[in-house]
């Protein structure tokens, strides 16, 4: 068990996956306290003692937490043996602009950060390899966790129907509402909307006729109602049609909006706090 998170997850014997909480760390204010992502706007002390205290309870060393800088495209990087007798510059290189992550190398943490986007792990538990994926819904839209799985099909021999896969925390359907063109896009991309979205009342719309009339002549117009996506529901729809079977696949269920006490979430503290690491270790 690793003191500092309260979210684990059984794989399989040999196999550490887990997410971060906020408990734990020394970062502070809305970076408070676990945070260990160097992107985000938090100290840089902080981040690099909450990344020792992470190693200690790994049991590895620092160098082998592995965390991309994401930038919410499609980009899979395989993280071999080689990785490591690279020079710091070259492989913070090898990470720039990449949303998951693969190894089959033993010791070696890989993971994901988010704050209302999604996790996800994968393990082949016949080939000894994971892989970690960011899917927000630029992600999502572009099918990320499809593009990984024929990542490992290729480097690792990887059959998605053996595959084991975790859905980590992440907005949930209720608090992700979206723009029309948001809808759309999913809607072009052949995503079947009537499963993963509905419309809700629009909070906004709750303001008073006159502030509304006034949005309106700023050509603002303020709708009754506004679409909300399901994002956990679009990847585990994806890792079903990629192969990968049902009871295989564990959804966590944990809405970082409305746990944000808990983990870290971005449409609740802004852009400028924490993030969750969800990553995952063959020991």
């Amino acid at each position: 068990m690793i003191s500092n998170m309260n979210k684990e997850y059984h794989i399989a014997e040999g196999v550490t996956a887990f997410s971060t909480t906020r408990k734990g760390g020394v970062s502070q204010g809305n970076y408070s306290e676990f945070n260990i992502n160097d992107y985000c706007g938090d100290c840089a002390e902080h981040v690099a003692e909450n990344r020792r205290k992470l190693a200690d309870e790994l049991g590895i060393s620092i160098d082998h937490i592995i965390l991309p800088h994401q930038v919410h495209g499609v980009e899979v990087r395989q993280v071999a043996e080689d990785y490591f007798s690279m020079p710091e510059n070259i492989r913070k290189m090898i990470l720039e602009g990449v949303d998951a992550v693969m190894t089959n190398e033993k010791g070696v943490c890989i993971g994901v950060s988010t704050a209302d986007c999604i996790p996800i792990l994968l393990y082949d538990e016949e080939h000894h390899a994971v892989a970690a994926i960011h899917a927000g819904w630029r992600g999502t839209l572009a099918r990320i966790v499809h593009k990984t799985i024929q990542e490992m099909a290729f480097a690792y021999h990887t059959e998605p129907k053996k595959l084991k896969a975790v859905i980590g925390p992440g907005i949930s359907l209720e608090h992700f509402e979206v723009g029309d063109e948001v809808y759309e896009a999913f809607e072009q991309a052949a995503f079947p909307m009537e499963e993963i979205a509905e419309q809700r009342p629009n909070a906004a719309f709750s303001v008073d006729v006159a502030e509304r009339e006034r949005l309106a002549a700023e050509g603002n117009i303020v709708q009754p109602l506004k679409w909300h996506i399901n994002l956990p529901l679009c990847n585990k729809q994806i890792l079903l049609h990629c192969g990968v079977a049902e009871e295989n696949i564990q959804d966590c269920g944990i809405c970082t909006f409305a746990h944000s006490d808990e983990f870290f979430s971005a449409r609740k503290l802004g852009i400028e706090s924490g993030r969750i690491y969800t990553g995952i270790l063959m020991k």
